[in-house]
């Protein structure tokens, strides 16, 4: 079955493409920690070749000179010798299996570990721009492709050459005009079965094409926000109706696929049948007119059925060993992607924050898809962000980090334009505008997710370039409109802030966050699994969380996007009090819709097309009457609509 579908290898996918030396050399340099385990496998698989030999030579031992001479003591030393040489292959090969396993499971831990190591280290723009199935298919479909290219391909084509060539030479010594008959008949099998294979392959990616479809329906559909959309829009009869027609092509395609390799193992039989006939009735009559022995004669015939495969399977070795290396240059690919945000070579720790933030004459623009990257990588332009909750069930008016990235992606060129901004340490910035202002961009240039295009973000009088971003991020904590929770524990997910955080430490930072009675009130307390993305808990219970979490990382500069604005009135209470606890002696940047979190800053800057048009306490510049007042006012009117509602 294996060979039939290396014989199916698509050639198409393959046309124009060459081995190239770096590809190999980048091939061989990962396989370099395993070099010692690969010489012992190529010993192993060398000697069980030729231990494999040896049956039919002591066979014709037997038939020739032991029965002939009647020695019986003869027969028992070659008895013993084809136990000897079967033990000792199975050993080999069990020996070969295990290194076998051991070089393909180290070069898919090496390999995964590398790949995401790499990713996790890329800039929000390369997630942005990439999609996630297609990470994900590199980590496992294309890492274990390159593994089988030790394991399955390489293995298998040195394994067959020496099988072949060893077959062949005792063959000729033998006989070599039967040998040569033998191989005369091969091409009956191999034209057909190559036929076969592509017809095999073609129904093979049509299918993994329908399952990976499949795959995707099912992590759309079955996740919350989109179980709850096809309720919502009641298309549950469709949404079966569609993966059944899916489904339905899949199990077709098995039954044709289960046909073909049963056509190809039938094929195979009967031409290693028809071969070893051959051999043993030309063979016969040599044997008849005496220029054959009968012990020769068996042995050859034992030889043909071990040719038709290695040569079978020769015959498309370079497609298989291509095939093989093109999973290595798609984890490459993954690998080469450039990352533009990294830490200079004299980048320094930031130790002791106080909290000082700095925007100098800042521009910003979201910069265009990684350069380097793989076309096969980027998402295509236009397609929309995943569905959540909160699409489905209210419009998110946010200025969020997708909004900005939309309107580059339709050429709106510069987000931000000569931003100025001091934040002294312990100072609380509101920062409102409309939707689509730059809000969110402007603070996501603090903890460096972005870099600026122009001009300086610092922090304590410190270029965020100029230091080590692990240390940077430490010093700066981030609560968002819809927190990321994972699917864990609530206790879990509160020590991603800090590790070995205690039970007591744990219970301390939700109390100050105010979520510690409603924790407790829980079944399992802090051992409750919240869901994905946290939806076993309410909007306001993942913001205290949200904020117990951040006060467990303790940071000096606190930055806070939203974080009230869809809640009701109690459970803004409850967060407005978690918040003010969270605030006390840091500094903070805070993007509000509410008139509680506003009116309580220190400073206000307005933003307006990516410009502080803007700046001062509220009562200031309630004074001014330009366009925080506007703003003040529609927020006014809301929230008294929202209260009479």
């Amino acid at each position: 079955m294996q060979l039939l579908h290396r014989m199916g290898s698509d050639r198409s996918a393959l046309q124009g493409r060459a081995l190239t030396a770096q590809t190999s050399r980048r091939v061989w340099a990962c396989a370099r920690p395993y070099k010692a385990m690969i010489a012992g496998f190529a010993l192993t698989v060398t000697a069980g070749t030729f231990l494999g030999l040896l049956p039919p030579l002591v066979i014709r031992e037997i038939l020739d000179s032991a029965i002939v001479e009647r020695n019986g003591n003869y027969l028992n030393a070659l008895f013993a010798t084809l136990i000897a040489a079967a033990v000792g292959e199975a050993l080999l090969s069990l020996l070969g299996r295990r290194l076998s396993a051991g070089i393909g499971e180290g070069l898919i831990f090496d390999l995964r570990r590398q790949l995401f190591d790499h990713v996790q280290h890329m800039p929000v723009a390369f997630f942005t721009n990439t999609q996630t199935g297609t990470l994900v298919s590199r980590l496992n479909n294309d890492v274990i492709g390159a593994q089988r290219a030790f394991t399955g391909t390489l293995g298998t084509v040195v394994g067959n050459l020496i099988t072949l060539t060893g077959t062949l030479i005792a063959m000729i010594l033998l006989e070599w005009r039967l040998t040569l008959l033998a191989m005369a008949i091969l091409p009956i099998f191999v034209f057909p079965a190559q036929r076969v294979g592509r017809n095999l392959a073609s129904i093979t990616r049509e299918g993994m094409n329908l399952n990976a479809s499949m795959n995707n329906t099912m992590t759309e559909r079955f996740n919350v926000a989109g179980a709850l959309l096809v309720k919502l829009f009641g298309r549950h009869t469709h949404e079966t109706q569609e993966f059944s027609n899916r489904a339905g092509r899949v199990r077709d395609i098995g039954v044709r696929s289960a046909m073909y390799s049963e056509v190809f193992l039938v094929a195979l039989t009967l031409v290693g049948a028809i071969g070893t006939a051959v051999v043993y009735w030309l063979g016969g009559h040599l044997a008849i007119d005496g220029t054959l022995t009968l012990g020769t004669l068996v042995a050859l015939g034992l030889y043909t059925v071990r040719i038709y495969i290695p040569l079978t399977s020769l015959s498309r070795a370079r497609v298989d060993v291509m095939t093989a290396f093109v999973s290595f240059e798609r984890v490459f690919e993954v690998l080469d992607t450039p990352n533009p945000i990294t830490d200079s070579e004299n980048a320094q720790e930031l130790t002791n924050p106080r909290g000082k933030v700095q925007f100098s004459n800042v521009d910003f623009a979201y910069p265009p898809p990684l350069q380097g990257a793989p076309e096969s990588l980027r998402a295509e332009s236009g397609v929309a962000r995943d569905v959540g909750v909160d699409d489905v069930v209210a419009d998110d008016a946010d200025d969020d980090i997708g909004d900005d990235n939309r309107r580059y992606d339709l050429g709106s060129g510069n987000i931000l334009h000569g931003v100025n901004l001091t934040v002294e340490p312990g100072q609380m910035v509101a920062i409102v505008g409309p939707s689509g202002s730059g809000k969110t961009t402007l603070v996501s240039l603090v903890p460096r997710l972005y870099d600026t295009s122009a001009g300086i973000v610092a922090v304590d009088d410190q270029d965020v370039r100029n230091l080590e971003q692990d240390s940077l991020r430490l010093a700066i904590g981030v609560v968002t409109q819809d927190p990321h929770l994972f699917h864990d524990t609530i206790a879990a997910n509160l020590r991603y802030a800090k590790p070995n955080a205690t039970d007591t430490d744990l219970a301390a930072a939700c109390q100050a966050a105010r979520i510690h009675d409603a924790i407790i009130s829980l079944p399992e307390g802090y051992d409750t699994v919240v869901g994905e993305r946290g939806y076993r808990l309410s909007g306001g219970e993942k913001q205290r969380l949200a904020i117990a979490r951040m006060l467990l990382k303790n940071p000096a500069i606190v930055i806070l996007d939203e974080a009230t604005s869809h809640l009701d009135t109690e459970n803004e209470a409850q967060v407005q009090e978690a918040l003010a606890e969270a605030l006390k002696g840091r500094s903070a940047l805070v993007i509000a819709h509410r008139l509680s979190t506003i009116t309580h800053a220190d400073q206000i800057i307005v933003l307006d097309e990516g410009r502080i048009v803007e700046s001062g306490t509220h009562d200031e510049l309630r004074q001014i009457g330009g366009l925080y007042s506007e703003l003040y006012e529609n927020l006014l009117r809301a929230e008294a609509e929202s209260i009479a509602a």
